[in-house]
């Protein structure tokens, strides 16, 4: 009986297209972080408590879990921040006059990053709170 035929390492690896497409899309990404970055005034304000946070965390020697959980939180607030910026960009496009659905989808995009920012006050009083006091 015939053994089957292993395939040729070549047909497993992916077109050379491929990866520099997912590398050119990590460029894509880090260009959008910067220019929210530049145009949004409370990105910068939550880049300012992200260097706050990560310093009291060396500081106070915080734990693996503590760090996850700081790292979690940050991201959190990091991602809505930027879906918020995208939400309110392609709002303004698709209208550019005020239209109620559009306030309310702005309003909606904002609304999810103070939850975000309350998850992330939450996660920074159960953390820092006992080293603080």
């Amino acid at each position: 009986m015939a053994e089957p035929a292993q395939p040729a390492p070549d047909r497993l690896r992916p077109p050379e297209r491929l990866w520099r497409r997912r590398v050119a899309s990590f460029g894509h990404a880090g260009r959008g972080v910067w220019a929210a970055l530049r145009s949004e005034v409370h990105l910068r304000f939550h880049a300012a408590a992200t260097v706050v946070v990560i310093g009291l965390g060396f500081y106070y020697a915080i734990s693996r879990l503590e760090w996850a959980l700081v790292a979690l939180a940050v991201a959190g607030v990091w991602a809505a921040e930027l879906v918020n910026t995208a939400i309110e960009a392609l709002t303004d496009l698709a209208s550019p006059a005020y239209h109620p659905l559009a306030g309310k989808a702005k309003d909606v995009a904002a609304g999810a990053v103070l939850l975000a920012a309350l998850g992330a006050l939450v996660v920074g009083a159960l953390v820092f709170g006992p080293h603080l006091l």
